[in-house]
């Protein structure tokens, strides 16, 4: 057996149940690999999954699109590559409680974002303001990674990013009425989100292993949307007391089966949505072009 480790972008949730279930189920081993699994609450996030795999602490992370560029273009740079997509749509939003009555984005102008300090977050969403009419001038705070849901729910901050699969069923269990953006109806492309990243020279000398275990991963994630009462009992082992308590974990899969893709898209990066993100970023005067023939990603199955 093979002992592989990877690190999760957050708390235990939907978009990790692939992981979950084909532990649980044995199609890890059935590969030969010994998946351990590092909880960012171990640690309470004092190291990102992107430095947990920089380090080789992990042989993977899980992240958003953003931090493999930002690995390859530290100063230090770190030859990293996305391998895996866990959504092929983008089920993200902009999310305020609809009390606070910001109906449109231009409205966040003056008021509290809770931002997760990601790469581009700030200018995004000061974009996504601006985009729908605003000035992009707001306060921007940075709280406690793992408490920012929180922050929003309970009015101490305007707005947040959130995941609609996850923080939105918790919401819509709760009747907490929000309002949501999404960066697509303003014209912001967005990259994949979360995908699992890898250092190249771990695959390389992990070759075999990492295969399988894109392998048993993709097994795990079909296997969620098509044993839909089975994947709850499994992710009802992984995830926190809070959220076990608060979030309907059968909604959330329904939420998310169809966007974990199919045998042939499950796990695939598109060239046109990654180039689509990277140029928007060159635009933006947020990275140098040089990111545009920078191997960033590979689709290993």
């Amino acid at each position: 057996m093979t002992t592989l480790k990877l690190a999760l972008d957050w708390t235990p949730n939907v978009n990790h149940i692939g992981f979950f279930i084909a532990k649980e189920k044995g199609f890890y081993n059935a590969e030969g690999i010994s998946l351990d699994i590092i909880n960012p609450l171990d640690d309470n996030y004092k190291l990102t999954p992107g430095k947990k795999l920089e380090l080789e602490i992990a042989d993977f992370a899980i992240a958003p699109f953003e931090t493999v560029i930002s690995l390859n273009n530290k100063q230090n740079v770190v030859n990293a590559v996305a391998i895996y997509a866990i959504l092929q749509e983008d089920l993200s939003s902009i999310a305020s409680l609809k009390s606070n009555n910001l109906t449109s984005p231009k409205l966040l102008d003056g008021k509290i974002y809770a931002s997760y300090k990601a790469r581009y977050e700030d200018k995004i969403i000061q974009e996504l303001v601006k985009n729908n009419g605003g000035t992009g001038n707001f306060k921007i705070t940075y709280p406690d990674k793992l408490g920012i849901w929180n922050r929003l729910i309970n009015g101490e901050a305007d707005a947040t990013w959130i995941f609609d699969n996850w923080e939105g069923i918790e919401a819509k269990g709760k009747n907490i009425a929000l309002h949501t953006w999404s960066l697509k109806d303003s014209d912001i492309p967005y990259g994949y989100s979360p995908v699992v990243l890898a250092k190249k020279e771990v695959l390389e000398r992990k070759k075999e292993a990492c295969l399988n275990f894109i392998k048993a991963t993709k097994k795990g994630f079909l296997f969620a949307g098509d044993h839909i009462d089975e994947s709850v009992k499994i992710l009802e082992k992984y995830v926190t007391d809070y959220d076990k308590e608060n979030i309907n974990l059968k909604e959330t899969i329904l939420a998310t089966k169809a966007y974990f893709g199919t045998e042939k898209t499950c796990g695939f990066m598109n060239s046109e949505r990654v180039s689509s993100f990277l140029n928007w970023l060159v635009s933006r005067k947020l990275e140098n072009q040089k990111i545009l023939n920078q191997n960033l990603y590979q689709n290993l199955l």
